[in-house]
């Protein structure tokens, strides 16, 4: 065997740990993500998602939804029209079946009355603190209207009107910035 090549004379003056490469990679880059995984842990504590406003309900680990007062609406054939102005005001239309309004009944043979007030209920698809629950009160006709405060900002909202609890009218609308239109 020969011996190592003559030129090579390097030698090392500070110890290994002390090399800027290893404070990067083997001890900085390491704190990094720790130190970004402890955040991320308290914002997702912080923001932890909300409830969904809806008639979902568990059973085992199984999750149903019922449609029940969804169904009560879509039995009698009840629609309508929502509107909501810049100023806050919110107005809707309650629309009977045409065969309704003519005999005075509705479809289950119930008399066709308009109630004295109606729930409206704005959900916020992903924040709780945007969400929103007046009371629409009879003007005339099929006619409803209510003031409410929105936030401006463009987002998912559900609405769902229902008188009391029994039935419901349910849709999703993404508000633009200017004004939801229905």
């Amino acid at each position: 065997m020969s011996n190592p090549a003559p030129n090579f004379k390097h030698q090392d003056t500070q110890p290994w740990y002390k090399n800027y490469m290893v404070m990067i990679f083997v001890i900085g880059m390491p704190a990094a993500v720790v130190i970004a995984c402890i955040w991320f842990v308290y914002y997702s504590y912080q923001i932890r998602d909300s409830v969904v406003r809806d008639d979902w309900y568990m059973d085992g680990k199984t999750l149903y939804h019922d449609v029940s007062r969804d169904k009560l609406a879509y039995d009698l054939d009840l629609h309508g029209k929502m509107q909501f102005a810049d100023n806050g005001d919110v107005v809707f239309y309650l629309n009977y079946p045409e065969q309704s309004v003519q005999s005075g009944k509705l479809l289950n043979g119930q008399p066709l009355t308009y109630p004295d007030t109606l729930n409206l209920s704005i959900s916020h698809a992903t924040d709780i603190k945007k969400d929103r629950d007046v009371v629409l009160k009879h003007v005339e006709g099929n006619k409803y209207s209510a003031q409410v405060n929105l936030d401006s900002v463009k987002a998912k909202y559900y609405l769902q009107v229902n008188n009391d609890g029994k039935g419901r009218l349910a849709y999703a609308r993404c508000r633009q910035a200017s004004a939801l239109r229905g």
